[in-house]
């Protein structure tokens, strides 16, 4: 008998798109020998629900919910929270949750599982709301308990406890809501006399960096704009908002409605409640056509803030675990490594644009103060089971603790994995520790109740059980990491493969970091610690520059009993240098998780064909036409196929005569128009081009010798800190798709997966396409593979009625099939694609590119995708997987 958990994710809070996130990640990744999940979506009405697990791999909560026929009819309206729906009875709110499963109560929920497993952030989930609840009805649950998480939550309550306790703080005052309405010149006064400057504004019962400033230099208007920002409120002016067109209007009141940058949804204005950004919109019309300026102010609005000095020092993220003793133990402080800038939501969640170091670079000496301080804030303040403890250290080595939490994000990458696997243990090896030490204890504050303690009992035989076990699974080596710009999101994908693969009865994955350059490719297997890394380069750098730094040493001594319960034997292995035939010896098949080049060119297909191994994804051939756009267009052209019109630009020709080469490009296309680099991946450099400045600045980067960006093309581009931006030896050019006379004018991107029938026949399996949300120009990295980021609408709105989507849905398939056939594409593949519907029922599906190795991060849509045929993320895995093994046995080696 295996444990029933629940996971909790969601929430009303404006993190709950990284506790949706966290409860995937933790969904996917629990033991199957040991538990079976069960996943509960909390809405933005605090009602349960247990989901239909299909929802459980969607990017984002607002892909799901609002359920989409609760949205605006027309496919260009953005999605929004269900906040934004306007004030909605219980009536509205069940109607609301039947089509994402069964919405139940506290009760219902105890007869269901054994276990609650809490993925949830902010109001009601880490403030002791939801763990009294739970602790009334004797079901279990991860974390701290209540008192604890009561204290976690509020920043203030916190720094006057921890000064009680004796531990160092900045200087700092607390402002009420009040105070600073009544007199802000009084509170900016205050500010500078009592604080200084440089100082930090932050919301007192906010995490993820949201509400959060930091200020370097005194400027009244920045403070205010920072302690609205922290309250939540905001200000417009007429001036501004009457100088912008319709289309930045909107966009502005998007970025207030966001709850990552702006102030959420529902609004009051004079008291009135506005829900929805086009309404928004319209009020600030009428409003600011007679007012010098408006304050808007969101309905969960804080009521105090912190202003506090700004330490000048390393920032550092602990987490500390309890043991089986009871015993508070510090894992490796991580640095995180930034600026002055803030470490805000896209640097924390976005791989490749911040850097963190584990150990954080001390001498052990400060390094051991820092766990030991961290050990006794996690002590005086009672937490349980673990806690995520930032802080920073001055040069003298004077260490300030801040916000320590109870809970941590749950990503893939981050604190809470990433300082685990220093020790050894992977994402599910950790999370059975977590629920194992969380059951034991609510078991002491519990007074030993039978449920409890039965719970621990079942969990600790089956634990056992597991850890004797003999294994036979299929050796997966997953290849990850490359030199592309999409490097960082390939080591995400690879992770993910990895994780999906590693909890499951079938498979035992290798993880392969691939380096080096087109001539020669390195192969690294590497152990756990390195492959959670955050990014590429820092997995690179730590292959390149390996060593044991003696403080994990130190603590993986004191982990022992730990990690002889959970992880595997050499997981903290060496990384080793192999090379494919040696990879030929070690494993059974490869997962190539890369992407552009290499792995999507043919070559790694090529290398690993004359080793003998199988593997996922299209062949050499294929792969060498896919990974060329401008190929890929002529093909697809040639065969009746719709693509844009195109042309390239090549570096040699250009530099010869560039007013001769722009002005041909001038001739044949007009502004604006799309420009892509002809050989990387899907999302590398893309850039909507709306005049010549533009097109010499993108020229230039392109062509730019040496890797640094140039700052004045980089600015003109609006090119994003730390974005990535290839240099390359041709551009491809491409007609920006329009709507044109159609009535319906859409992006989509299309998955399929193939099989062979018992005939050996190749079926084409395509999937229900996605409609595509930008909020920019074009599509960009975080949109497609940051969870949370991207907005995607599964399956896709072609039209209001089900037939008549149903019939478009079957064309652009059949569409979608046929280029698939034509470019050779087997195993899976996602194509990306406009599409224009007529009034008279013609349907045009015009082609952007397609990808033969698509991304497969946690959030990317693919997964959505297959879910609507019935797969879960593992299962869409493992029949690529063996299509690659049957077909592989076709092919002569």
């Amino acid at each position: 008998m295996k444990l029933k958990v629940g996971i909790f994710f969601g929430g009303v809070s404006k993190e709950r798109e990284i506790s949706f996130a966290g409860g995937r990640t933790v969904y996917d990744n629990l033991n199957k020998d040991l538990f079976d999940a069960v996943p509960y979506f909390v809405d933005s009405f605090n009602n349960f629900i247990e989901l239909n697990w299909e929802f459980v791999y969607k990017g984002s909560v607002r892909d799901f919910y609002p359920p989409v026929n609760f949205l605006p009819d027309s496919p260009g309206e953005f999605q929004v929270y269900a906040e934004s729906l306007g004030e909605l009875n219980s009536f509205k709110q069940e109607e609301l949750t039947l089509p994402l499963g069964t919405k139940v109560n506290i009760e219902q929920i105890k007869n269901k599982i054994d276990f609650a497993f809490l993925a949830l952030h902010g109001p009601y989930a880490e403030d002791g709301t939801i763990q009294g609840l739970f602790d009334f009805y004797n079901l279990p649950y991860s974390g701290s308990g209540i008192l604890p998480s009561a204290i976690g939550i509020d920043k203030v309550v916190q720094k006057q406890l921890m000064i009680n306790a004796g531990f160092n703080s900045p200087k700092f005052i607390v402002v009420n809501k009040t105070e600073w309405i009544n007199d802000l010149g009084s509170v900016y006064e205050r500010a500078k006399l009592e604080v200084g400057y440089p100082l930090v504004v932050k919301a007192s019962t906010q995490g993820s960096s949201i509400g959060v400033s930091i200020l370097q230099q005194d400027s009244f208007e920045d403070f205010k704009n920072a302690v609205e920002k922290s309250f939540f409120n905001f200000s417009v002016k007429s001036t501004e908002w009457n100088a912008l067109n319709e289309h930045d209007r909107n966009q502005r009141a998007r970025i207030i409605a966001d709850i990552r940058e702006g102030i959420g949804m529902p609004l009051l204005l004079d008291g009135k409640a506005i829900y929805h950004p086009d309404d928004l919109v319209r009020i600030l019309n009428k409003e600011l056509s007679g007012k010098d300026e408006v304050k808007l102010q969101s309905f969960d609005s804080e009521s105090r803030i912190i202003i506090e000095q700004f330490i000048e020092g390393k920032e550092f993220s602990c987490i500390v675990v309890q043991d089986e003793n009871n015993k508070a133990i510090a894992l490796p402080p991580t640095e995180i490594r930034k600026g002055k800038e803030l470490f805000d939501y896209r640097s924390k969640y976005l791989p490749g644009l911040s850097r963190k170091i584990t150990p954080i670079q001390l001498p052990i000496e400060k390094i051991e103060l820092i766990r030991k301080t961290c050990e006794k804030l996690f002590n005086d303040l009672h937490f349980g089971v673990y806690a995520r403890i930032d802080g920073f250290i001055k040069e003298d080595g004077t260490i300030f603790l801040n916000d320590p939490n109870t809970t941590s994000g749950m990503m893939p990458s981050s604190f809470f994995f990433h300082q685990a696997a220093e020790i050894g243990l992977n994402p599910s090896q950790f999370l059975s520790f977590i629920i194992r030490t969380s059951l034991a204890q609510r078991t002491i504050e519990h007074k030993y109740h039978p449920v409890y303690v039965n719970l621990l009992k079942l969990l600790d035989d089956n634990i056992e059980k597991a850890r004797l076990a003999v294994s036979n699974k299929i050796k997966v080596a997953v290849l990850l990491g490359g030199y592309s710009s999409e490097r960082h999101i390939s080591v995400e994908s690879g992770r993910n493969i990895y994780e999906k693969l590693s909890s499951s009865s079938k498979y035992t994955p290798v993880p392969v970091f691939v380096s080096g350059n087109n001539s020669v490719h390195q192969l690294h297997v590497i152990p756990i610690n390195t492959l959670l890394k955050d990014n590429a380069d820092d997995i690179k750098e730590k292959i390149e520059n390996w060593h044991v730094h003696p403080i994990i040493h130190q603590i993986i001594n004191e982990c022992r009993a730990i990690t002889a319960k959970y992880a595997t034997a050499n997981s903290l292995a060496a990384p080793r240098l192999i090379n494919y035939n040696d990879l030929a010896s070690e494993i059974e098949a490869v997962f190539i998780a890369l992407h552009g080049r290499p792995g999507e060119d043919g070559v790694v297909q090529s290398n690993l064909e004359k080793v003998g191994l199988p593997y996922n994804g299209s062949g050499v051939t294929s792969s060498q036409i896919t990974i060329n756009k401008y190929q890929t267009n002529e093909i697809l052209k040639q065969n009746g196929l719709l693509v844009a019109d195109h042309l390239m630009l090549d570096k040699s020709a250009y530099l010869l005569n560039p007013n001769t080469e722009i002005e041909k490009v001038e001739s044949v296309i007009k502004y604006p128009f799309i420009a892509k680099p002809v050989d990387d991946g899907c999302s590398s450099a893309v850039k909507k081009i709306k005049n010549r400045k533009e097109f010499e600045a993108f020229i230039s980067l392109m062509f730019r010798d040496g890797e640094a960006l140039l700052p004045e093309p980089a600015e003109v581009l609006n090119i994003k800190p730390k974005e990535e931006f290839p240099n390359k030896s041709s551009i491809l050019i491409e007609e920006l798709i329009s709507k044109r006379d159609a009535i319906h004018f859409l992006e989509i991107t299309g998955g399929m997966l193939t099989r062979f029938n018992e005939n050996g026949e190749l079926i084409y399996e395509v999937f229900e396409a996605s409609e595509a949300l930008s909020e920019g120009d074009v599509l960009s990295l975080e949109e497609k593979f940051l969870a949370g980021q991207g907005q995607n609408i599964t399956p896709a709105r072609y039209a209001k009625d089900s037939k008549e989507r149903q019939r478009i849905s079957d064309c652009v398939k059949s569409d979608l099939e046929k280029a698939a056939k034509v470019l050779s594409i087997v195993g899976y593949t996602r194509i990306d694609a406009f599409v224009r519907i007529f009034a008279n029922g013609k349907v045009e599906t015009i082609f952007v590119e397609a990808n033969s190795l698509p991304g497969m991060t946690p959030a990317t849509c693919i997964f959505h995708q297959c879910a609507i045929n019935g797969y879960k993320p593992y299962d869409f895995i493992d029949r690529i997987l063996d299509f690659g093994m049957k077909r592989f046995n076709k092919i002569p080696v």
